[in-house]
């Protein structure tokens, strides 16, 4: 696994004390880590520079922007920069990490969305890993730099965010079901929980999150399930955990909601050791 681990006289003069990515005069400068963790949490904090966070192997859990935003094998979460953000992973997990100069982002969203990586950009990426933290910008290096801006700027969007409303009510309906996603209470029930009527409970979540209570859930079941079946568990196993009545059923509604079944859509974004 790269790391880069620069001089004092890389970045600046001598004495000048820890290195920091924010110090770096460069368009880009990369990184990544392999940790096998039963839990690790970054509180919330946030950078000068965009972010980007690829993920090779395993699943890190990023809050943003309003959303809880998971990033499966294959995708990247792109956080603008300064904007405040807390990330979460466990278990074996390979990720890389790219810091992006504001001035050289331009074409990229302003806001924090996950982004589907092809191959060519993950080998730029991984590429840019090893170059130097000063690579000669006019140069080889430079050159790819902004080849890995340009590709990025291209790479698909998945919507593959929990919104999180601001509504003090809402949030807590958002907690619970996090906490358990089994839990099959229709929008009736949850307005008798929280005493707010069905159609205000309505109005003010498709103001808030943009979708109806049912696409909500459905999208905190997606993100659920993507953090299970790559940990390992089967499609049974998560079928029963989200309270599905058997697998097929949620074959159908992760096919509905992704586009193809969920052992293909895994299966296209697994990486080759």
């Amino acid at each position: 696994m790269p790391f880069y681990h620069p001089s004092e006289n890389e970045i600046g003069s001598p004495g000048r004390g820890t290195f920091s990515l924010e110090d770096v005069p460069r368009a880009v400068v990369a990184g990544g880590a392999a940790i096998v963790t039963k839990g690790i949490e970054l509180a919330v904090h946030s950078h000068r520079k965009a972010q980007l966070l690829l993920t090779v192997r395993g699943i890190i859990t990023c809050e943003a922007d309003k959303g809880v935003w998971i990033v499966p094998p294959r995708c990247a979460v792109w956080i603008p920069g300064n904007l405040p953000h807390s990330m979460t992973a466990a278990g074996e997990v390979e990720v890389y990490w790219l810091f992006v100069e504001p001035d050289a982002a331009s074409a990229l969203p302003r806001q924090c969305c996950t982004l589907s990586i092809s191959p060519l950009l993950e080998h730029l990426l991984l590429h840019v890993t090893e170059m130097p933290v000063l690579y000669d910008i006019d140069g080889a290096d430079g050159r790819i730099a902004t080849v890995l801006l340009d590709q990025l700027s291209r790479a698909p969007v998945d919507k593959l965010n929990f919104p999180m409303p601001a509504d003090t009510k809402l949030r807590k309906i958002a907690a619970a079901l996090m906490a358990d996603p089994s839990d099959r209470a229709t929008m009736d029930e949850w307005s008798q929980r929280t005493s707010i009527a069905p159609r205000t409970l309505a109005r003010i979540l498709q103001r808030e999150t943009g979708m109806s209570f049912g696409r909500w859930r459905q999208q905190l079941h997606i993100l659920f399930a993507l953090r299970r079946l790559t940990q390992g568990a089967s499609v049974q196993a998560v079928a029963v955990e989200l309270g599905y009545e058997g697998a097929s059923a949620f074959v159908t509604m992760f096919r509905k909601a992704m586009g193809k079944p969920p052992a293909r859509y895994l299966a296209e974004r697994q990486i080759d050791s």
